[in-house]
């Protein structure tokens, strides 16, 4: 699959973002306006302008429709939110080549807020994946203690883990002395 710089930096920006949301008695990655522009400048997300309170909780809901398109396996509902958060948006297509960047398209309106530059830009790097027949390669870490979003852009679709030095390490040595303790034993 073929994936441009844009849509890998909105593909990378939403998987951040989901992976952002608090959870079971974990705390919140975007607990406060000031979080929320960290997220923006790291993320690089143009046009943003003084962030607010609103903002950070109309981020909070777009994230969490982002959530139910990592957890459902099912293109037609998968893409049912993905229009409702792209419609919700305003989609305006643009070509643009600002600060330095070569040509690529923005999806958010000029002037939009930064949920709904979110909503647009990422909405789209997910249709993309659902268009290409691709949607499972969007998945949730299978290690038992973290479900973490990730995107499997591995040749042969075999990425497990949201991060292989981590997650995947981790269970790797559990499973080794496991295996060890029960010959010994």
């Amino acid at each position: 699959m073929l994936i441009t710089h844009d849509t890998r930096c909105s593909l990378d920006a939403v998987v951040d973002l989901v992976n952002t949301a608090p959870e079971e008695d974990g705390a919140d990655g975007l607990a406060d306006v000031a979080a929320l522009g960290d997220f923006a400048r790291t993320h690089e997300v143009s046009d943003v302008g003084v962030l607010t309170e609103r903002d950070l909780a109309d981020v909070h809901r777009v994230r969490g429709r982002f959530a139910e398109v990592f957890a459902n396996p099912e293109p037609a509902a998968a893409s049912t939110i993905i229009n409702e958060l792209i419609a919700a948006a305003g989609t305006t297509p643009r070509l643009t080549d600002h600060d330095g960047y070569d040509w690529h398209i923005h999806y958010f309106a000029p002037g939009a807020s930064i949920a709904d530059h979110l909503a647009a830009d990422c909405g789209m790097a997910l249709a993309f994946f659902v268009v290409a027949g691709e949607q499972d390669r969007l998945r949730r870490c299978e290690a038992p203690d973290c479900r973490r979003a990730f995107a499997d852009l591995s040749r042969n679709r075999s990425r497990r883990y949201c991060d292989s030095r981590t997650c995947g390490n981790r269970l790797h040595v559990a499973a080794y002395r496991a295996r060890r303790k029960e010959a010994t034993a």
